[in-house]
């Protein structure tokens, strides 16, 4: 059974990657179906856009591909919810109650979207391609992007961003691993990965080009777009000359580290007291 999966997946792979060098078999009904099944696929998490194996993330750039394929072959369509209307391509995810997912009032996550059993969206966004894993809060006006992969037991809280990625469809989505706390108002954006247990203090704001610096020792030490696991993180500065001067510009900085503890939830709380996070 197992190969007659891989084989059927590798199939659709394949029709995919064709579809994306011959935009003219758009028209052909038989090929939007193709697309059509990936769509699903990810909807009912059978498929993600990116996966983790032996401790990497892998990205499927095909799956990217389809999502932006199923684009053209969308029309627009007036949707109506009592007495709230949209006007879109894309069709609004259902069924919240046969997933055991609960859904606040004007939460909304589009179809194409996975949402495990076990997520709190409070009043929120999570856009198509996107993960949600088990047992996770999207706070309310948090928005996760396009594509984005949520773990399990995450926190986003209020005004979070979590960034949407299609093109190129090369770029890696945006990664928070399972257990991480993300503070209010944070930004998340260009593939950056946040990994298991990591804090992020209110307000820090992270892109591939942001200096994540770990000063908790003697010695800094810079990272890029990425934040080592159970780092707790909070929003800094740092000195730089341009040629009008000596100006302030924003890093991250890692102040210390959750500790390694099995109850998850007395470790954030401990992180939260012991280094005065804002959240």
């Amino acid at each position: 059974m197992a190969e007659k999966i891989k084989y059927k997946m590798e199939n659709l792979k394949e029709k995919i990657e064709h579809i994306w060098d011959h935009r003219e078999l758009l028209q052909d009904a038989e090929y939007q179906n193709y697309i059509c099944n990936v769509i699903e696929k990810l909807d009912l998490g059978q498929l993600r856009v990116a996966y983790k194996d032996s401790g990497k993330w892998i990205v499927n750039e095909w799956v990217k591909k389809a999502v932006i394929l199923y684009f053209p072959i969308r029309k627009m369509e007036t949707i109506e919810v009592g007495p709230f209307e949209f006007h879109d391509k894309i069709p609004l995810k259902k069924n919240y109650a046969q997933l055991g997912v609960r859904v606040v009032p004007h939460a909304i996550a589009r179809y194409g979207s996975f949402i495990e059993k076990g997520v709190i969206l409070m009043p929120s966004y999570v856009n198509i391609g996107a993960f949600v894993g088990a047992g996770t809060m999207v706070d309310t006006w948090a928005t996760v992007g396009s594509c984005a992969q949520i773990g399990q037991n995450v926190h986003l809280s209020g005004g979070v961003g979590i960034g949407g990625v299609l093109e190129p469809v090369q770029a890696a989505p945006v990664i928070i691993e399972d257990n991480c706390f993300i503070g209010s108002r944070c930004i998340v954006v260009e593939g950056v990965r946040i990994e298991t247990q990591a804090v992020l203090g209110a307000n820090v704001v992270l892109t591939q080009s942001t200096r994540i610096i770990d000063v908790s020792g003697s010695v800094p030490i810079e990272h890029r777009g990425i934040v080592p696991k159970r780092s707790v993180v909070i929003p800094g500065t740092f000195t730089k000359r341009f040629p009008a001067g000596d100006y302030q510009v924003p890093c991250a900085l890692i102040i210390g580290k959750r500790k390694a503890s099995t109850n998850l939830k007395t470790s954030l709380n401990e992180a939260l007291r012991e280094y005065d996070v804002a959240v």
